[in-house]
């Protein structure tokens, strides 16, 4: 039976899995993906900004704003009247990283063993 220390440590693993697998969901959108290459290439833009490039609506850009939003990837900066400036947030997209790298990982130990055990000893 595991113990507190690896309930917790369990749960953390979890928390930084759902916050991986929520960047993976916002990424999987070709609009989003280009909203952040936006904001990434030229800093905080309103939504208004950020329809420029788009072939979509700014109803539709503050959707996906908002969903990128949710998944912790932007967030909205100081209001100026009714323009509202949205800004990347770093910290999500390195999280699904580290996710990815200890995945990488495990599949790299997994593939060494496999290739030790066909080659024999």
């Amino acid at each position: 039976m595991a113990g507190p220390s690896s309930s917790a440590s369990s749960r953390g693993t979890s928390l930084r899995e759902e916050a991986a697998v929520a960047v993976f969901v916002a990424l999987a959108d070709p609009s989003r993906r280009h909203l952040l290459d936006t904001l990434a290439r030229k800093g905080p833009a309103t939504v208004t900004e950020l329809a420029e490039g788009l072939p979509i609506s700014r109803q539709a850009v503050a959707k996906h704003l908002s969903q990128l939003a949710e998944a912790g990837l932007v967030e909205p900066g100081e209001p100026d009247g009714r323009r509202v400036p949205y800004r990347l947030r770093p910290e999500p997209m390195r999280a699904a990283h580290a996710w990815l790298g200890v995945l990488a990982n495990q599949w790299d130990d997994r593939l060494s063993a496999l290739r030790d055990h066909l080659e024999g000893p």
